[in-house]
């Protein structure tokens, strides 16, 4: 297997991640609605129950913006352009985190298939998705933070702007004003999404596609790709969303020195926004991140299907 396996996963990584790239952006910016609201003792929680006061005064709350408010605003704001904010980092990102993913998975899946039966248990799929996902996401933080700043910088006041040109540049500065350190930022709640996210969304792929293909419900082909990402995209969102909005948070806070940061870690940010917006916070953007995971994840395995068929009378 060697080196092949990476090469392809990487290739389709990379497309599948440019492709949906304005889809991660509004991701980005809906989790982190809500975020810079002061705390405020007579706002209700989302799930919280009425009470029967009647002297007790609620504000509003502030107005929620969906996927295509989000989109509209910033091309209104920010151009057209804001919609690749980042698309950099991305390609950084999938060439460290998804190649190595990938890869290791391959790998672990073909030495974890019996040689007899040429099938490979829902567990040790699952294992392979968690292994493979939790080096890969240590490889590619760096890129990972750089990439959430660089989506996330267009929504904040111009004083406080970082204009990261790029993602190298994005990278030097966070070492020069935050240390070395600052790369690995959240890095906990990335390991433990990409540990989610890879686990379900290449086993739900393998298995879909193992399904439909021993009951005859379809050929080998397109039909068979499609139905079987959707399956993994959707699965994937629904597995990894909460780990996402916290690490989303964590990884854009702004650390001033002299100045307490506003999340101690992964789990005070946890229970901050819970305790600020309420348990389905952790659900912010959902639905873009579904129709962003289920786009992402049918470009990917349709074309890491026709990497494959390219790369197949090679060995390297």
């Amino acid at each position: 297997m060697g080196l092949k396996g990476f090469a392809e996963g990487g290739i389709a990584s990379i497309v599948a991640g440019c492709s949906t790239h304005p889809l991660d952006l509004i991701k980005v910016r809906m989790q982190l609605q809500g975020e810079s609201a002061p705390v405020q003792t007579n706002l209700r929680p989302a799930l919280a129950f009425q009470t029967s006061s009647s002297s007790a005064v609620h504000a509003p709350p502030p107005p929620r913006v969906g996927i295509i408010g989000i989109g509209s605003r910033i091309i209104r704001q920010e151009g057209t352009r804001a919609l690749f904010s980042g698309v950099s980092a991305t390609v950084l990102r999938q060439t460290l985190y998804s190649t190595t993913r990938m890869g290791l998975y391959d790998i672990l899946k073909t030495k974890w298939t019996d040689p007899e039966t040429k099938s490979i248990p829902l567990t040790r799929k699952l294992a392979a998705g968690f292994i493979a996902g939790g080096i890969g996401a240590a490889v590619g933080n760096p890129a990972d933070v750089a990439m959430v700043r660089m989506q996330a910088d267009g929504r904040l006041p111009l004083a406080d702007r970082r204009n990261y040109k790029s993602v190298l540049d994005a990278i030097a500065q966070m070492v020069r004003g935050e240390g070395v350190t600052s790369l690995w930022r959240g890095s906990s709640m990335t390991i433990n999404r990409a540990m989610l996210v890879t686990a379900s969304q290449l086993a739900t792929y393998d298995s879909v596609k193992e399904t439909i293909l021993e009951k005859g419900l379809m050929r080998d082909g397109l039909g068979t790709h499609v139905t079987s990402s959707f399956a993994a995209g959707f699965v994937a969102s629904v597995a990894s969303n909460p780990v996402d909005v916290i690490k989303t948070r964590v990884m854009n806070m702004k650390v001033v020195a002299g100045k307490t940061p506003p999340y101690k870690g992964a789990v005070d940010c946890a229970l901050k926004t819970v305790r600020a917006e309420g348990v389905m916070a952790l659900y912010k953007g959902f639905w873009p991140t579904v129709s962003r995971q289920a786009p992402f994840t049918i470009i990917l395995f349709v074309t890491l299907e026709q990497v494959k068929k390219v790369f197949k009378d090679f060995d390297f």
